[in-house]
């Protein structure tokens, strides 16, 4: 698997950054996507939101139980959405506004300036929404998703 593109955030550090796309709410970010790949951003414009695959670069090690941001018990990695998984793999759900060229600005970006973008692909309602789902043992309320800060324990 190859990077598409570049992820450009405010994020210089791991420390202090919002753990998800909700704290970054009003954050403005772009993608700089390889010029081999321009051609496959013909009709994005036309979506409000769009997933953004990432590579998880500075994760230096792989841990199968971690303790969350939002949580002081040890969870499964899977149940979480640790940098420390096997494959380093990232995901975040960020509004799009605009795409010019090769270069997608967006809002929400929750992710490291620098970040290796893997894939794109358009939110869709129709395909995506999920009405009555559960979030296991995470509790805590949208206020506190959105004011909850990263304190390096997944860094290095």
């Amino acid at each position: 698997m190859q990077p598409i593109g570049t992820i450009h955030s405010p994020y210089k550090t791991l420390r202090d950054m919002p753990i998800q796309p909700k704290g970054a709410a009003r954050e403005l970010g772009t993608i700089e996507v390889f010029s081999e790949h321009t051609p496959g951003l013909r009709d994005l414009e036309g979506f409000s939101h769009i997933y953004l695959l990432y590579q998880f670069h500075k994760a230096e090690r792989t841990e199968l139980s971690v303790i969350p941001f939002m949580d002081s018990t040890a969870r499964g990695v899977f149940a979480t959405r640790s940098p420390l998984r096997p494959n380093h793999i990232g995901l975040s759900i960020v509004e799009l506004t605009d795409v010019t060229g090769n270069i997608i600005t967006i809002r929400g970006i929750d992710v490291l300036d620098g970040t290796p973008l893997l894939d794109i692909k358009p939110y869709i309602a129709a395909f995506d929404e999920v009405q009555n789902s559960r979030s296991g043992w995470m509790q805590a309320s949208p206020a506190e998703v959105a004011a909850k800060r990263s304190d390096g324990r997944f860094a290095g």
